[in-house]
């Protein structure tokens, strides 16, 4: 599998795995979707979380797989302290989350780049609800700042 990095998405396959905040939230709140933090655990500490996400890290996932991490995947890996997860508590989490196929797995990144990556490569495992986040961490943070002058 090639890294996030070197895998580039054409509009076509962006507009088929990618969904905005806005409509994510909703599927949410509707109880039709779960959304997966994708981010090593030191990103969160450092720039927090977005309440009910469940966190799985995209790098440990990938290396659990078998999949050998590019250079900049492996500093991002080692920079952070690896969450305790095994290849069967992975697929039990994610076999949960997905309700037997009827549950949105929306991956959320810091950006949205990663989240594509992480959604098309659970889409390659068999669960092909997952969908991306359209901006990520980034996106969401912005909606809980009320704008200047409002208070």
């Amino acid at each position: 599998m090639i890294s996030f990095e070197e895998k580039t998405f054409t509009d076509e396959e962006r507009a088929q795995i990618e969904i905005s905040l806005a409509s994510a939230m909703e599927l949410r709140q509707l109880g039709l979707a779960t959304m997966i933090d994708i981010r090593q655990s030191f990103e969160i500490d450092l720039k927090g979380a977005i309440p009910d996400t469940v966190h799985i890290p995209m790098f440990e996932v990938k290396r659990l797989l078998g999949d050998r991490l590019s250079e900049n995947e492996q500093d991002i890996l080692d920079a952070g302290k690896p969450k305790e997860m095994d290849v069967k508590s992975f697929f039990t989490m994610i076999n949960k989350l997905h309700h037997g196929h009827e549950h949105l797995l929306l991956c959320i990144c810091n950006s949205g780049r990663r989240s594509l990556y992480a959604a098309d490569m659970l889409r390659s495992l068999g669960y092909h609800k997952a969908l991306s986040v359209a901006g990520g961490f980034q996106a969401w943070k912005a909606l809980q700042v009320p704008p200047p002058g409002h208070s």
